[in-house]
């Protein structure tokens, strides 16, 4: 191993993965408060995206609204609402990148991907479905009682998921596949993909909790390292499962796009993993032991073997 390479913190995670439980048990009844099962005309529609919502994954997105908003102090019942809005906007972008145009993936989380268990129109829908929905959550009185601050919530949940966020990202995802980019562009490209979500996730806490700027900027450094860090193991994790054979573990859309790992090689991928963990975790010295999950999470981010 590199002379070089961080050395890694012990961080015991029992409380963290708790914390992670608790998050995800409370937004599971969010959805479901918020997506109840029907019976009838439409309900095919619900029940493609409740299936696609209610699907299980890491629930790292929700987790990191709840725990940021809990730093200054927010209503639970306000950082719920907005964690359920982003991961059903998370969730219509997994559903999308499924599709037979796009990623051409059966499997979603262990499962059939929500084309193959309904149909290709009614996953389209479904994907438009939780989109839309997420923005109509943002605007309840719910998720705030001050106008200004949904507003707000709206604003930055729409430049993160739009075409300078997310989809941008997604395109340049597809611009990608055989050519070699650089380091650089692979950057650009997870930031937005990826990235942009992770530092929603974050800084809408602080603008549940009208915390000044400055402290939204340190929320969103800390979220651009996670992002990057949390893809960069991703790849690594594809890899090193490909290579033990452990489960086909890229998909075929994924086949001949960049990553971390093809670019820097798998020694130097995972230590400038470990240094933006360390450099996230640095963006929060402005907060005091209430950010210690942030902190715990970091670590985690690039030590889960999953």
């Amino acid at each position: 191993m590199s002379n070089n390479m961080p050395q890694l913190k012990l961080v015991n995670f029992s409380r963290l993965h708790k914390a992670l439980a608790d998050s995800a048990q409370a937004l599971n009844e969010e959805i479901n408060r918020l997506l109840p099962s029907q019976e009838g005309i439409g309900a095919r529609l619900i029940e493609s995206m409740r299936y696609s919502s209610l699907n299980g994954g890491k629930r790292l997105r929700p987790f990191l609204v709840m725990t940021a908003a809990d730093i200054f102090s927010v209503s639970p019942s306000c950082a719920v609402n907005v964690a359920a809005a982003l991961e059903l906007l998370h969730c219509y972008s997994l559903v999308h990148d499924d599709l037979p145009s796009m990623d051409n993936s059966d499997l979603r989380r262990g499962k059939p991907s929500c084309h193959v268990e309904f149909d290709e129109a009614t996953a389209i829908l479904a994907g438009d479905g939780l989109l839309t929905y997420a923005f109509e959550i943002l605007t309840h009185p719910r998720t705030h009682s001050d106008p200004a601050v949904r507003v707000e919530l709206i604003r930055r949940l729409s430049q993160a998921a739009g075409p300078y966020g997310m989809v941008g990202g997604q395109m340049l995802d597809i611009e990608s596949e055989n050519k070699e980019w650089s380091i650089g562009a692979v950057t650009r490209l997870q930031r937005l993909k990826t990235g942009e979500l992770f530092a929603f996730a974050c800084e809408a806490g602080a603008i549940l909790g009208k915390a000044p700027q400055p402290i939204r900027n340190a929320l969103l450094a800390y979220a651009h390292d996670l992002g990057l860090a949390f893809q960069i193991t991703d790849d690594l994790l594809d890899v090193e499962a490909s290579t033990n054979d452990k489960k086909h573990a890229r998909r075929l859309g994924d086949e001949g796009k960049p990553t971390f790992v093809s670019i820097l090689g798998l020694e130097k991928a995972r230590l400038q993993a470990n240094i933006l963990a360390d450099q996230a975790i640095s963006h929060l010295d402005v907060f005091d032991s209430s950010a210690d999950l942030l902190r715990d999470l970091a670590r985690f981010i690039v030590e889960r073997e999953s």
